[in-house]
Parts: structure tokens; sequence; C-alpha cells
């Protein structure tokens, strides 16, 4: 018999244990890591998806975790953050260990103060008197598409977009004119290249050996990262030198890290030089991976649907004055909505954030499933953005669906490359424009003649902290 009203109060649920949940076999103590690649790790668990469900278990080690494919469910629970979710305790102590003591690792109090200080230094004002940097960075960049063009050889597209957001990034977050477009041996984006892939090992690693034994690639890593670290306090002391010589730049910054030394909060404290040295390598090292592999994707699926990027074209052309050969005002450059609805489908079809990781700060229940303090989640971000029962069409590269209603909507909707929640990626504008000024700069000149691998097959997805194509060449020439 169903109760009703009359018949008195529902009878209480209770929730579930994780162990209830179907997921794949686990071995003793190392649960599932035997059988997940961490190059492809994120294609693994969107199989363990379809083979058991949007949710299910696996052990990362002798403990399970919830894995979630649903978006809706993974909004609601980005939304619980910072209260109710955390990054994984392992994951922030390898970050911090490596200087990385920014807004990304903040928690808690931390993390609230950090934010609103790193806000003001990411404000559209401040990304606006940057501008020209970006510009000028631009133009060493259709340097080097015109020297591609003159040569008509196919050259390393994530390469040179890694480059040029290293240029950007050190440009307009440090004032510094790094140019390793046009000298690419700059030991720093060396160094750079390192780090990643080792956080994401560690992160992932059943046992911190780095902290007992030191193996050989540990010591070398030591040695790129040491060398970063004093890049990054080189910034922080030559910011803080031409802020006391001219202290109109508290004001007025002329460059984020400006912005962010002379940020205080209500108590008129700022941010100290720990926490300064965490968003260096966090705007560095995120600024320089996620962008550039995002527009790698970008142009390699714009060159497959050859009308998507006609309309770029044409709408690039329609923006631009005669004679212009790129966005060169602030405005020009924030406009651009097409651009903007190719970058956005792609970051739907191809998220370079794919799997993000939490841990409960208290005991809560998700979708009936008991999960006491310290339990582990792991969101999958790509499978409900993709969901082809949603849209027949949901595999389909069609930016013109985020002008779009109905399902279209339904699919944009799960789509959150920036997270969602209170902790939205501060760096998603600049990020934006970024990509714009990229794409309306090729398009403005050039035409893309080939954008694939060597063999011509998809370019793999490959996961080092972020998800990059594997082996994109780019092959350009003159627009006549």
């Amino acid at each position: 018999m169903v109760n009703s009203v009359a018949d008195g109060p529902a009878p209480t649920v209770t929730p579930r244990p994780l162990s209830s949940l179907p997921g794949p076999r686990p071995l003793p103590l190392l649960g599932n890591v035997a059988q997940i690649d961490l190059a492809s790790m994120h294609l693994q668990f969107e199989q363990w998806a379809r083979d058991y469900g949007p949710l299910y278990r696996v052990h990362l080690g002798p403990c399970a975790a919830l894995v979630v494919a649903r978006s809706d469910l993974i909004s609601k629970l980005l939304r619980d953050r910072p209260d109710g979710w955390r990054r994984l305790q392992g994951m922030q102590r390898v970050i911090d260990e490596v200087g990385g003591k920014g807004l990304f690792s903040a928690e808690g109090e931390d993390w609230l103060r950090q934010r609103k200080l790193v806000m003001r230094a990411f404000d559209p004002g401040h990304l606006k008197r940057f501008f020209p940097a970006l510009v000028r960075v631009t133009e060493q960049l259709r340097l080097c598409l015109d020297e591609a063009a003159r040569s008509g050889e196919a050259i390393d597209l994530q390469t040179l977009l890694m480059r040029y957001m290293v240029d950007v990034t050190s440009g307009l977050a440090f004032g510094i004119e790094m140019n390793t477009l046009c000298h690419p041996d700059d030991a720093l984006q060396g160094h750079l290249d390192q780090v990643f892939p080792m956080v994401m090992k560690r992160i992932f690693a059943p046992l911190p050996w780095w902290r007992w034994i030191k193996l050989p690639s540990d010591r070398a890593f030591d040695a790129h990262l040491a060398k970063v670290h004093e890049a990054g306090y080189r910034v922080i002391a030559q910011a803080r030198e031409r802020i006391a010589r001219d202290p109109q730049l508290q004001q007025h910054p002329t460059n984020l890290m400006e912005a962010l030394i002379s940020a205080r909060d209500e108590a008129g404290a700022g941010l100290s030089d720990e926490q300064l040295l965490g968003n260096v390598l966090t705007v560095l090292l995120a600024g320089e991976d996620t962008t550039a592999n995002t527009l790698g994707w970008t142009l390699y699926l714009l060159h497959s649907h050859r009308g998507e990027w006609d309309s770029l074209v044409a709408q690039v052309d329609a923006a631009l004055a005669a004679g212009e050969d790129m966005p060169r005002q602030f405005d020009a450059a924030r406009g651009l909505e097409w651009i903007e609805d190719c970058v956005n489908e792609a970051m739907r079809l191809k998220p370079v954030a794919q799997i993000l990781m939490f841990e409960a700060c208290r005991d809560t229940v998700v979708e009936g499933i008991a999960m006491p303090r310290g339990a582990q989640l792991i969101c999958l971000m790509r499978p409900g953005a993709v969901d082809t029962a949603v849209a027949g069409d949901a595999a389909q590269y069609r930016p013109q669906r985020w002008r779009a209603a109905g399902q279209d909507h339904e699919l944009t909707k799960a789509s959150m490359p920036f997270g969602a929640g209170p902790r939205l990626c501060p760096g998603r504008y600049l990020a934006m424009l970024e990509m714009k000024m990229v794409l309306a700069t090729l398009a403005r000149d050039y035409e893309l003649i080939e954008v694939g691998t060597a063999d011509g097959r998809d370019p793999p997805e490959r996961l080092a902290f972020t998800m990059f194509p594997v082996g994109l060449k780019l092959r350009v020439g003159r627009r006549h």
C-alpha cells in the first residue's frame, strides 16, 4: 500500500553503502589501480560509466570512491563547495609540495580570502589595461605564422600554442616579455614542461615514494622545479620593487602580479610570498596547459568542419576594419561571438579538465549513497555533455547549438569546462580572450591547409593532469 498524507509521515529511507553500487572488480590493496593507465584514465572511467551506469564505485587503492557521470548531479555537487566538498587531501599535499599554495589548492577560510584578492586581479577592468601586452605577443605569433606560410612546412601545433600562452602569461601577468615564440630554447619553458606530468604521477601514486627515497626522475624534477621557483620569486621581487619606486601602481597596476601584490582584504592584509608563488605557478601552468590544449582541439575541429571555419572567417572579416590584421581594441576582441561559440563547442566535446576529484568535508548522502567524511568523489565532466539520449547529434561539432534552445540547451548546460559553483575558474575571461585573439589572427590572414596528425587519423587523447591532442601538426598559407 502506498503511503498518503493520512497515513502519516513517509518512512525514513536508510542510505545505501557505497559497496552496494556496481563497479569493476578490485584487487586486494591495489584496488583497480592496476587496470588504469594514467595517460588514458579518463577514457577508462568513461567506459566503466557505459558498463556500470552514471553512478558506480571504483577503488584507487583499498578504499572505494564514488564516480559520477551525471552532469545535473555534478553541477549540484560543485555548488556545494567549499563547505561540502574539498580537493583530495593527498592531491592538495602534492600540489603544496611543489609550491602551489595558491588559489587552486586552497581550501576553507584560506580559499575564501585568496578568492577575493585574486578575483580583483582578473576583473575585466584589469584585463583591458593589460590588453596592449596581449597584442604585442600576438604580433610575435604572426611572425611565426608568416614564416610557416612562406616555408609551407608543417609545424608542431601544441608547441606553438604553448609558447604563445607562456609569452602571454609572462607579459600579461608579470610584465616580462619572455618571447619564447622567437627564442624557442628559453629555459623556463623547458622546466615548465616537466612539472605537470610528474605532479599527476604523484597524485595517483599508491605510495609517496619521493618522500622516502629520491629516484633519478625525482632529482631531475626537483631541479626543474627549483628553476621555476627561482623565476617565480624573481617575478615577485621585481614587482615589489616597481611598486616601491612608484606607489601609484598600487591603485593602477600594469600587470596581474602588481594587482595581486597590491590587493588587500578587509583587515588590510595581502598575500604572502608563498601564496603569491602558488598563484604564479597556477597562472603559468594552467595558462600554458589548459588554454593551449583547448585551442589545439578547437583548431582541429574547425579544420574538420570547414563550414564552421568559413563562418568564423566571415565574422572576423566583418568585425575588423580594412587593413586590420587582428583585433587591436579590447572591446572588439571581447566580441566575436561566433568564435566563442566555436570554442565552447570544442570544450563540450573535448574538455581538457576531464576528471575532477574531491572528498567529503562532512557526512553526507549522494543519490541515496552514504558518503562519510573523507569519502572520495570522482566527477566525469564529458559524458553528460555528449549524451545522445538528450540529443541525437550530441557527438557532432555544431557551434550554433550555443545560440539554440531545447535539447541543445540541455547539452550546453551540461558542459562545465571551467567548473561550476563558487569555485568557478577565475581565469576564464582571460582564457577566452587569448583564444579569440589567436583564432581571429589566423582567420584574418591565413588559410588552414592542414591541422591533423601525420597518419591522418584522429589525434589520440592523452591525460597529463589536463587532456591534450597527441601529434597535431599545423600547416598554413596566406589568404588571397
